[in-house]
């Protein structure tokens, strides 16, 4: 087919390992079919502020080395261009006034949203490429978005170092991870490295979550630790747990800043120096010692070079997204399933209900999340129903098995997530 016009390669969001291979594999495919290749330079913020300055040429020469590397060599910004008409018109403009007519932006949700909204306001091809560490975008559950395989590899080698060291100095750490609305990175990296436990916002359904049943979890946790003879851990908390708190309780924490999309920024809520606070006052009341240090992991890890599985995944979206841009194609996400290009439209996509892109959460009745249970260390329903258990954990915390009872049962795991394995021939 004629190719006229050019591509356009965007990044928005926050950055993700593997960003770079995506553009180099995307303007590599095109560069060799004839079309000039512009990497819009700070997502949509350039484009809708009629910056056409923000626009630089992408050759086979600039970008043929750029995958080995993290970050994103044309830069990213949260910038919402569908956040008014007036916005959405301007982002347009820019684009003819630059001769694009194809779009490859590459982000997480909020990022795909905004290509939807694009693709239907203009006669712009678009697609869009899922990148996110937080590995929330609405593919089937066995397939990642890229970047995250490369954060919990670099996240699980940092929290092996912290669990090394709270063994080393008797103490606990509260790594709060990144994943704004999903716990699956803070899964990933608690379950592959072991840790003591992790909290997760799916774990507590649609309700609000009060600041102290987060307190007492934790609390249970270490005195139940503490009762089998270790006085040290790390619990993964994902920061997406700040979003069910109660609001009350929110307020409490301090002044609650949103991003262009209207996001809470979770990084302005120190939430772990307020877990450790109340987790450490509740434990000296008890007349129990213990050290605790809060530690955020997240800007480490999306900037992380990526590992060569992240490599090699890119290349794969990047110049499928390229050739099916090429080949007449737009309103899609572009993903790979069983090594193959399967594209999902925008419309498939959409949360009926919210007007918004779907969030795949962690599945909470998955034989995956019901072994990562089982390996936590934290108090549970037969804790209260055995004398025994019982009884060791009220000794160590002080208190009769009653008062024990009383205090933490509500705080208590219940029943263990159900775990069906199957019986076929071995």
């Amino acid at each position: 087919m004629s190719h006229e016009g050019k591509l356009a390669i965007l990044v928005g969001g926050g950055p993700a390992p593997g960003i770079n291979s995506v553009i180099a594999a995307a303007s590599i495919r095109a560069c060799l079919e004839g079309i000039e290749v512009l990497g819009i330079r700070n997502g949509f913020s350039g484009l809708m502020a009629g910056d056409l300055d923000t626009a630089t040429p992408l050759t086979i020469d600039r970008v043929s080395r750029i995958h080995f590397r993290g970050g994103s060599a044309i830069g990213t910004s949260r910038a919402n261009p569908t956040r008014d008409s007036d916005a959405m018109a301007a982002t347009i403009h820019s684009f003819e006034q630059l001769g694009v007519t194809q779009v490859l932006t590459i982000g997480g949700d909020d990022t795909a949203f905004s290509a939807s909204r694009l693709a239907a306001a203009s006669d712009l091809r678009v697609v869009h490429v899922p990148k996110t560490i937080d590995n929330d975008l609405d593919l089937p559950q066995n397939i990642d978005t890229f970047g995250y395989q490369t954060a919990r590899h670099v996240g699980v080698n940092l929290i092996q170092n912290l669990m090394v060291d709270a063994r080393t100095t008797s103490r606990w750490y509260f790594v709060i991870a990144m994943g704004r609305k999903a716990g699956h990175l803070a899964l990933g990296m608690g379950k592959a490295s072991g840790a003591t436990l992790t909290l997760i916002p799916e774990e507590f359904g649609s309700s609000p979550v009060s600041i102290d049943r987060l307190v007492n979890i934790l609390t249970g946790a270490i005195i139940k630790r503490q009762a089998e003879g270790r006085s040290d851990g790390v619990a993964v908390i994902a920061e997406g747990v700040c979003i069910g708190i109660r609001e009350e309780d929110l307020a409490g924490i301090g002044s609650v800043e949103r991003d262009d999309h209207g996001h809470i920024r979770l990084s302005e809520i120190d939430i772990g120096r307020v877990l450790r606070h109340r987790v450490r006052d509740e434990l000296a009341e008890l007349g129990i010692e213990s050290t605790i240090v809060s530690k955020d992991i997240g800007y480490e890890l999306r900037s992380a070079d990526p590992i060569p599985y992240d490599m090699e995944y890119t290349r794969d979206l990047g110049y499928c997204a390229a050739k099916f841009l090429m080949d007449g194609g737009s309103g899609v996400m572009v993903s790979m399933q069983e090594g193959r290009f399967v594209p999902i439209r925008f419309h498939d996509l959409m949360d009926e209900s919210t007007g918004r892109m779907r969030v795949r959460m962690v599945d909470t009745h998955s034989t995956r999340y019901a072994i990562a249970r089982r390996y936590m260390i934290r108090l549970r329903k037969d804790d209260f129903d055995d004398p025994v258990t019982l009884e060791s954990l009220a000794r160590t915390s002080g208190l009769s098995s009653e008062a024990f009872r009383s205090r933490f049962e509500h705080a208590c795991d219940g029943e263990l997530p159900p775990l069906d394995l199957d019986q076929g021939s071995a």
